[in-house]
């Protein structure tokens, strides 16, 4: 897979010059170009968007207002069919850079900006300087026709986004968030809903009462709020929390026995560690949430652990037969060490049996 910080290469940078140069003829396009590509190579993907952002104004004799009217017309240019959504960031970046001391140009250009593309990592410099001012547009955002603009106002104050910088005081209390959230518990879109949905469970790492209080709230109202509920929670049920649990029906599981827990012994790098399991009653199974934990050896001699779904969803038998595999690929989110690795399984939240396997790096 080609690595993210690809998007903003030569071909885009030349693509955006020449726009830009179209509508401004004090734009110094080969020098523009020149600096760019002098440095872009040894970037990561925010540096090389940063790198092109920041230097727009440098090479124009254009005023920060009249440059926005600039990139306004530039982003036309650029096709979201194209797969230029993450490039076209380089436009809502460039409003973060230069256009914190003019609110309201900025947030109408943001507003532009997030169209088939996203504002989502610019937007949270203007929280943080003008939170009242900001989460008040949020609000109307979040009752836009146009679902890119509904899912900016719940995306750009996550308190947790990924990528960007974190929001302290929603971090500490969300309750500007829930506001915008509201307005958006129900919508029509998906791509909205799950925004929803991840800041909500942004929220449950820091406010778990809260997160808690909401789902009780507006649970088995609609199947859209369900939908982003369940979603929200994920953090809650993978800790076994139990009384989100309980909200979606996962009972206590006393009358579910585990038998033959099987799985490879040993497991080396780019290999498959392949497990099996059987689940039997006297009744039928019923809502059953499966998944196994998989406590692994970290740099150092360090553990970690982390769970991994299998399956969710009512059983009218009263057996159930699991085989599954774990990838001992390597990724960029997760490197693995040669060492003891425990495997788990856990039936509603409830960690039922352990074996070990060994990593042979």
């Amino acid at each position: 897979m080609e690595p993210f910080k690809n998007v903003f290469n030569e071909k885009f940078v030349n693509k955006l010059a020449q726009a830009i140069a179209s509508y401004d003829k004090s734009f110094k396009k080969e020098k523009y170009l020149s600096l760019i590509m002098s440095k872009l190579e040894a970037l990561e993907l925010k540096e090389r968007m940063r790198l092109i952002s920041s230097e727009i104004n440098n090479y124009s004799d254009l005023s920060y207002v009249k440059m926005l009217e600039v990139l306004k017309k530039s982003k036309t240019h650029f096709s979201y069919e194209e797969n230029m959504g993450l490039a076209s960031m380089v436009f809502p970046d460039f409003v973060e850079v230069y256009g914190l001391d003019d609110l309201s140009e900025s947030l109408s250009a943001l507003e532009n900006f997030t169209i088939d593309s996203s504002s989502e990592f610019a937007i949270r410099a203007f929280i943080l300087k003008y939170e009242d001012e900001t989460m008040a547009q949020m609000l109307k955002w979040a009752k836009s026709k146009n679902e890119h603009i509904r899912r900016f106002a719940s995306e750009g104050c996550r308190p947790r986004l990924p990528w960007a910088v974190a929001l302290p005081p929603f971090k500490n209390n969300p309750k500007k968030v829930f506001e915008v959230l509201e307005l958006l518990k129900n919508d029509e879109s998906l791509y909205v809903r799950k925004s929803v949905a991840n800041n909500l469970n942004d929220i449950s790492k820091d406010n778990e009462d809260m997160l808690l209080s909401f789902v009780a709230l507006n649970i088995n109202k609609t199947k859209n709020t369900d939908w982003i509920l369940k979603h929200a929670s994920r953090t809650l049920l993978k800790k076994g929390n139990k009384k989100i649990l309980a909200y979606f029906g996962y009972k206590e599981t006393e009358h579910i026995q585990l038998n033959n827990l099987s799985l490879s012994k040993s497991v080396s790098l780019g290999e498959n560690l392949e497990f099996s399991f059987d689940l039997s009653a006297n009744e039928a199974l019923g809502n059953l949430r499966i998944e196994f934990e998989l406590d692994f050896v970290r740099l150092n001699n360090k553990r970690g652990h982390k769970v991994f779904m299998i399956s969710q969803g009512t059983h009218s038998t009263n057996n159930k037969t699991i085989n599954k595999k774990y990838s001992f690929k390597k990724i960029t989110a997760r490197e693995y060490y040669k060492g003891e690795h425990f495997l788990s399984i856990i039936l509603n939240g409830k960690k039922l049996e352990t074996k070990n396997a060994r990593c042979l790096v």
